[in-house]
């Protein structure tokens, strides 16, 4: 039946009050992205909500799989990325869970770098092996280790660019080669580097995901992920590893999502939002994704200060003498400074570690962190990076609080690792606020003297 326009029908109050002065078929011309508001949308006839519910057609339905503001949102997080296509959705640890979930199943498996961020190992080693996939951790830097992890029921490989808290860096063409050989895809987790500081698609990665919540929102006031086909993996040269793409897909009744989405779009993605956001419901808002949006407009100089201040206080904190060790990749003395070097040349990380003198007594180990923390006044105590403001972590007790010792010691992390996620503020004043810190714990050669004076 053709679409006719209808006469506007007599209205009571209580009808004026909810519909009046507002017409869904009219588009504002706003200068910057509206924040669409709304769960779900008008359809012109019932014949095109057929269309769009069969996926024949694209268009809005309902917002917990997508909607307006979140597709601008998604279509500059993928351009920057160099991809085609990206699912924006509550979280960056939502974005880790639905990129995988859509590769591997019940009985398959995933290689994944040891060095990750706790919450990610948490889902990885628990929830993961709750639904029957089994996930194989690999030392990063070990591309032996990652040949020989490889079975036949391999979906993908995974790892963080910069990983999270020590700022490794990742030798990703290395990677990238692997997961080629393999016939796999290459997952990365680009949160803590952006696009600004390194374009993993680059390098050989094939989809990459982000926590929006941090630099890409970059003011801590948005939660928000991403999950972004760069369009390099060819699901289509082995299609039997991939039924879930190359095979009929119920929710499209015309075929596979390889023949409706092949030429147009990301098949891989319509996957992600039709049946794993569409199902599990880690949506994104309309309003996140907005102020995620603002964000993004300020994230080149906002990284070129991050990393410049970054730079900064790691060469300071290198030269005190309560710092037994500094893990930053800008630093020569850095195992990955070569590699970071190679791969971030724009910048290199503002989230990074540092480590206290261990006394070997955990207790006496935790006081002297709190003792360090306790004294700080400009950065703050927050389990968060990326943000406007400077941040200090204790990841042994607090974002990796739930890894065994032998995880912690294979990520690198000890129990006086301090991390810090450098922001916006003058750098200066951050090399003194961590100068008045450091400058008042005990100074001794002696590390049972130290134990002792931290017992009393």
């Amino acid at each position: 039946m053709p679409e006719q326009t209808r006469p506007a029908a007599p209205r009571s109050f209580a009808t004026a009050q909810v519909q009046a002065g507002f017409d869904s078929g009219i588009a504002e011309n706003t200068a910057i992205p509206s924040i669409h508001q709304s769960n779900g949308f008008e359809f012109r006839s019932l014949a095109e909500a057929r269309d769009l519910f069969a996926l024949r057609k694209d268009g809005n339905i309902y917002s917990r799989a997508a909607n307006p503001t979140v597709l601008v949102f998604e279509r500059r997080v993928a351009e920057l990325e160099g991809g085609i296509a990206a699912a924006g959705v509550a979280s960056g640890q939502a974005a880790v869970a639905v990129a995988l979930l859509a590769l591997a199943k019940q009985g398959e498996h995933i290689v994944a770098a040891r060095q990750l961020y706790g919450g990610t190992v948490d889902l990885l080693q628990d929830t993961f092996a709750d639904w029957g996939i089994e996930v194989t951790f690999v030392d990063q830097d070990d591309l032996d280790a990652w040949r020989a992890a490889v079975r036949p029921t391999t979906r993908a490989l995974f790892a963080e660019s910069i990983s999270n808290p020590i700022a490794q860096v990742l030798d990703l063409g290395a990677v990238a080669a692997v997961a080629k050989e393999a016939g796999v895809p290459l997952v990365i987790d680009n949160t803590v580097a952006t696009p600004y500081l390194q374009r993993a698609k680059d390098f050989g990665a094939d989809i990459v995901v982000h926590s929006a919540t941090k630099f890409l929102g970059g003011h801590g006031t948005s939660l928000g992920g991403v999950v972004v086909d760069l369009g390099t993996f060819d699901f289509t040269a082995q299609p039997a590893r991939w039924p879930q793409l190359t095979q009929t897909y119920p929710r499209v009744p015309d075929g596979s999502l390889v023949e409706r989405f092949g030429e147009t779009g990301s098949p891989y993605i319509a996957l992600v939002k039709t049946k794993y956001v569409h199902d599990l419901g880690p949506s994104l808002s309309a309003f996140n994704a907005f102020q995620l949006l603002q964000g993004l407009e300020t994230l080149d100089l906002r990284m070129e200060r991050h990393t410049a201040s970054a730079l900064t206080v790691a060469r300071f904190l290198e030269s005190h003498p309560a710092v037994s060790r500094v893990h930053h990749p800008g630093l020569e003395s850095s195992p990955w400074h070569a590699q970071a070097e190679a791969y971030l040349p724009h910048g290199v990380s503002s989230v990074f570690a540092f480590d206290l003198p261990a006394t070997g007594d955990p207790e006496a180990d935790f006081r002297l962190v709190e003792e360090f923390i306790s004294r700080l006044q400009v950065i703050r105590l927050v389990a968060n990076i990326g943000d406007a403001r400077s941040l200090v972590a204790h990841p042994s007790s607090m974002t990796h609080s739930h890894m065994s010792p032998t995880q912690l010691s294979e990520a690198h992390i000890g129990p006086t690792t301090v991390r810090l996620s450098i922001g916006l503020e003058d750098a200066r004043d951050l090399v003194d606020d961590l100068a008045r810190a450091l400058d008042q714990l005990a100074l001794t050669a002696d590390r049972a003297d130290l134990a002792e004076s931290l017992a009393r």
